[in-house]
């Protein structure tokens, strides 16, 4: 039975989204996630028994993080403009590494169904925010836009995560959400203008 100790299970994960992103798919490997945690040699392949497990724990780990930022960003009042712009402005920023992992999660997983399998739920957590919550907040984009909508943030998240270190800013990230937003929104156009926590007032 492979050891559970949480902490150094987290460790590890966590050691390989670091690696992911700054050495790609190509250079995680069980040696260099235990030399990035400090962690004896063996101790990864005790809890990940082959490559694949490891990408998938990582990929898990990546899904937790990701669930665990957007409870919070709904719960803050905020238009759908603004909280589009901070989620996008704060993946290339601050959590820039994270997401370069993710993106070379996701390029890996079309070769690997168990890692797709596991990245499934980043797509779910995006329609849960943008659909789910619809009705409760008064958006006006049509359900069947939505996952035009998703397309078109996903291709801008690559766009402001891939690009030079401190070259994105609030504002250009702004201008990107307007056109996703008014875009998908169609003639009612004013979906951005809904705050969230207010629009079932």
């Amino acid at each position: 039975m492979p050891p559970t100790n949480p902490a150094r299970r987290q460790a590890l994960t966590d050691a390989a989204i670091e690696l992911l992103a700054s050495s790609g798919v190509h250079g995680l490997t069980h040696r260099a996630v235990e030399k990035a945690a400090d962690l004896p040699p063996g101790t990864a392949s005790n809890y990940f028994r082959s490559r694949e497990a490891l990408l998938v724990a990582a990929a898990e780990r990546v899904a937790e993080l990701h669930h665990a930022d957007t409870d919070r960003a709904v719960e803050r009042p905020a238009t759908l403009v603004d909280l589009l712009t901070d989620s996008l402005l704060t993946a290339a920023t601050t959590l820039r590494n994270r997401y370069l992992a993710i993106f070379e999660l996701r390029l890996e997983a079309a070769r690997r169904p168990a890692l797709a399998s596991a990245l499934a739920s980043l797509h779910d957590t995006a329609l849960l925010v943008t659909a789910g919550h619809h009705d409760q907040l008064g958006l006006a984009i049509p359900r069947e836009r939505i996952p035009a909508m998703i397309a078109l943030y996903g291709g801008a998240l690559f766009t402001l995560v891939s690009a030079p270190p401190g070259s994105v800013n609030r504002e250009g990230v702004r201008s990107m959400v307007q056109v996703i937003v008014y875009g998908c929104a169609g003639e009612k156009g004013q979906s951005g203008a809904k705050t969230i926590g207010d629009g079932a007032k």
